[in-house]
C-alpha cells in the first residue's frame, strides 16, 4: 500500500508524492529507486488505481517496480489538479520557466536521504509531460538521476534556439552539455499529441555530445501504445534498462519479442 510523503521545493511549495516500499525490504539494507513522474500536466496520481487509462497502467507499474525491489516515489508537482486554484496555476511552468522541475528535485533528493536508499541509485521514468521532466532531470541533474526512460517526451518548448530566450532556458536541450546520464527513448511515429520530431532531434542531440542511449520507435503509434503487446514490451524493457543502470543487472535478450 503506497504512503502519502510530503516534500518540500527549493522555493518551499509543499509537494503531495505517493511513496511505494518494497515488502522484502529488510533494516539497513540500501536499494535503488526510482522516480515517477506523471504528465498532463493537469493530471494527480492517487494513492491507488487511477481512473484514467494510462494512469491506472502507470500505478500498475509503479507497483510492480516496487515488487522488484525499488523504493519508488511518484510526484504531484505543481499544475496539476488538486491541491488548489494556486498550484494549478503556479507561475512560470513549461515553457515560462520550468517552474515545476524543481519539486523533481526535491524528489529525488528526499529519496537520496532515505536510509534505504542508495543516493547513488536513484533514476526516473515518464510518460508525455513526465518524458519532460524525465529528459530534463538527466540533463540538469545527473548527479541526481543516474538513467531514465523518456516516453514521448517534449525536448524543445517553443521553436526559438536562442540561448536566451525563456521558453528555449526551460527545455531539455539547454541542458545538453550537463546531461551523462543513460536514457531510454519510447515513441510513436504518428504520435498526434507530441512531434516525433521532438525525439529525433534529441537523439541527434544525444548522439553528439556522446550520451548513452537506446531508442524505440512504435510504427505507426500514437502518443501511448495502441497495442497491449506493446505496453508489455515498452515496460519490460523499462524494468530490464533501470536495472542494467541501478542494479548493475545483465541486459535479457529481446530478440524476437514484438515491436
Amino acid at each position: 500500500m503506497p504512503e502519502l510523503v510530503l516534500t518540500k521545493a527549493a522555493d518551499g511549495l509543499e509537494i503531495h508524492n505517493q511513496l511505494f516500499l518494497p515488502k522484502d525490504l529488510r533494516p539497513g539494507e540500501k536499494r535503488a529507486a526510482i522516480v515517477f513522474v506523471h504528465g498532463g500536466p493537469v493530471r494527480q496520481m492517487l494513492l491507488g488505481y487511477h481512473y484514467m487509462h494510462f494512469y491506472h497502467v502507470a500505478y500498475a507499474v509503479n507497483q510492480w517496480l516496487a515488487s522488484r525491489g525499488y523504493v519508488v516515489l511518484s510526484v504531484n508537482y505543481r499544475s496539476g489538479i488538486g491541491y488548489g486554484k494556486s498550484f494549478r496555476l503556479a507561475p512560470n511552468t513549461g515553457g515560462r520557466g520550468n517552474a515545476e522541475y524543481q519539486d523533481v528535485v526535491a524528489g529525488g533528493k528526499y529519496l537520496q536521504s532515505r536510509p534505504d536508499v542508495d543516493p547513488n541509485r536513484v533514476g526516473i521514468w515518464g510518460l508525455s509531460y513526465g518524458g519532460v521532466l524525465t529528459s530534463q532531470a538527466l540533463a540538469r541533474n545527473s548527479d541526481i538521476f543516474k538513467a531514465g526512460v523518456d516516453l514521448a517526451g517534449v525536448h524543445l518548448w517553443g521553436s526559438s534556439l536562442d540561448p536566451d530566450n525563456v521558453s528555449y532556458k526551460a527545455s531539455t536541450i539547454s541542458a545538453i552539455d550537463t546531461w551523462k546520464s543513460p536514457v531510454l527513448l519510447v515513441h510513436g511515429d504518428d504520435d498526434r499529441n507530441v512531434q516525433f520530431s521532438q525525439t529525433t532531434g534529441l537523439v541527434q542531440l544525444l548522439r553528439a555530445h556522446d550520451v548513452p542511449y537506446e531508442l524505440i520507435v512504435f510504427t505507426d503509434d500514437t502518443h501511448e501504445p495502441l497495442l497491449h503487446k506493446r505496453y508489455l514490451y515498452a515496460f519490460n524493457r523499462l524494468e530490464e534498462f533501470l536495472g542494467r543502470f541501478l542494479n548493475g543487472n545483465a541486459p535479457r535478450s529481446t530478440a524476437g519479442q514484438p515491436q
